[in-house]
């Protein structure tokens, strides 16, 4: 029988809420087939698009199924790139919010020490890449026995970035007694192959598509040189006039490149590309998700699985090596059931890659022809004054949940033997508190923040400035949530 609403499956109260404070309206198609069996501790293997819902698929199940009682981290989520670890980390963490869901991410060129620190504290599910993962497993500092949920996500982008043999050297670390999901956006051999090996009697659920492209997605090329792109860029982004728009190119230095050329024209734009520090990287695309800028123009670092709300088009600049990646690029736009605009720029060069695109996709790629300069001056006008105006800053996904948390920073942490049960024994001794307002700890060397929740932050905060914890006065103050 077919859920409508996420009231119908069994849930607790406490990722109920988060759902509700999320703002998810009923299951999407993959989540009212994958969650009815994740929740029943069954093996699921899946085929479903991109921008499907996959994520909450299986977030939703394991921030339900974990025991928050364990301290060894209980499920493991593989993702293909760093990007895909750090949304998915965000994505797990606002779903188990209320029932404090600890959710640390390993992945490279971020420090690894502070992840060692983050996996020494309790921790539920962890979130990595598969070389960090490894790294991690062989310096003793991520145990494994404990692991009871395995989930695969993009797995066959696993396969094209040759991660399988990561894949299975982590899985020979893992218990054989546990809960393995599998997600791809498409199924080649080798992925069917590591779900026989690894997986007990998968449930299969496939969510048919009659493309490997979004229906909703409007695809058209333009046939041009490389001395032309450039211009063709200008008047195409002034013809289409975007909202919010990502630009791909294939090297680093023309993302450089375009990037500069664009801001001394005065778009709003920023760039990211697999050279960039990881900090910078993180940064870029919070922005772009807040809508600081109008024109992320990226790599294919950005094509996979990244979720940004309300892309109204994305511009191949260069036709993708990959036949694949123009799947993924493509599908950074029409995510959600909303309309997207994809078009491409073609070059003689091209065509081959284009032929074997349109096999792979099963979907016709319409050539059209260059906007004429008529039609540009018109347009123009109205171009400019978009281009003037400073895009709508969004609200951040999990605004609601934040509404009602103040997060408190306490000036002392492990190298004053602060405890978790020490923070949660004062707090309950408050009048009106009890174990429910209390949200995620978090203890460094110095340290220690926590989340109120239940709008009982304020009193809280009040209340602490002349109570003792574990037996002395400690400063407390407001931490960014």
């Amino acid at each position: 029988m077919t859920k409508s609403n996420f009231t119908d499956y069994k849930l607790s109260k406490e990722i109920r809420r988060a759902i509700d404070m999320l703002n998810y309206k009923s299951p999407t198609k993959v989540q009212e087939k994958v969650l009815p069996v994740a929740l029943e501790n069954k093996d699921v293997l899946v085929k479903s698009q991109t921008g499907s819902g996959k994520t909450a698929s299986f977030a939703i199940p394991v921030c339900e199924l974990v025991n928050w009682n364990e301290n060894k981290p209980q499920a493991l989520i593989l993702t293909p790139t760093r990007e895909l670890a750090i949304q998915v980390k965000e994505d797990v963490f606002n779903i188990g919010r209320y029932k404090r869901i600890k959710v640390p991410a390993l992945y490279g060129k971020s420090s690894f020490s502070q992840q060692e620190k983050e996996l020494k504290q309790k921790t539920h599910v962890v979130v990595g890449t598969p070389g960090r993962t490894i790294d991690h497993i062989k310096e003793g500092s991520f145990v494994t026995d404990n692991i009871k949920y395995l989930i695969i996500d993009e797995a066959d982008e696993m396969l094209s970035l040759g991660f399988i043999e990561q894949i299975e050297k982590i899985i020979s670390h893992l218990p054989n007694e546990r809960v393995t999901m599998l997600f791809s956006a498409t199924m080649p051999e080798d992925i069917s192959d590591l779900s026989k090996k690894y997986m007990k009697n998968p449930i299969e659920i496939e969510i048919e598509a009659k493309t490997l492209t979004v229906d909703k997605i409007e695809q058209f090329a333009y046939k041009i040189e490389e001395t032309g792109k450039l211009n063709l860029l200008k008047d195409i982004t002034i013809v289409e006039n975007p909202d919010t728009c990502v630009i791909f190119c294939n090297t680093r230095q023309k993302v450089d490149m375009l990037c500069e050329k664009l801001s001394s024209l005065n778009y709003t734009c920023d760039k990211i590309h697999g050279s960039m520090e990881q900090d910078d990287r993180i940064k870029v695309m919070n922005n772009f998700r807040k809508g600081y800028f109008r024109y992320l123009i990226a790599t294919d670092v950005a094509a996979r699985g990244i979720d940004i709300e309300n892309v109204t088009h994305v511009i191949n600049y260069d036709v993708p090596v990959l036949r694949e990646n123009y799947v993924h690029r493509i599908g950074r736009t029409g995510r959600g059931g909303k309309d997207g605009r994809a078009i491409t720029f073609v070059m003689k060069s091209d065509e081959r890659r284009m032929f074997e695109i349109y096999s792979y996709t099963g979907k016709d790629i319409e050539l059209r022809k260059i906007p004429s300069k008529r039609l540009v001056h018109e347009l123009k006008p109205k171009f400019e004054k978009k281009l003037s105006v400073k895009p709508e800053i969004k609200e951040d996904k999990g605004i609601n949940l934040s509404k009602d948390i103040m997060k408190l920073h306490i000036n002392a942490g492990k190298k004053t033997k602060m405890r978790p049960v020490d923070i949660v024994g004062t707090l309950c001794s408050i009048d009106g508190m009890s174990a429910e307002d209390i949200g995620v700890i978090s203890i460094l060397d110095i340290s220690t923040y926590v989340e109120i929740l239940n709008n009982k932050g304020e009193m809280v905060l009040k209340t602490l400035q002349t109570k003792n914890i574990k037996g002395r006065p400690r400063k407390v103050t407001k931490a960014d949530i």
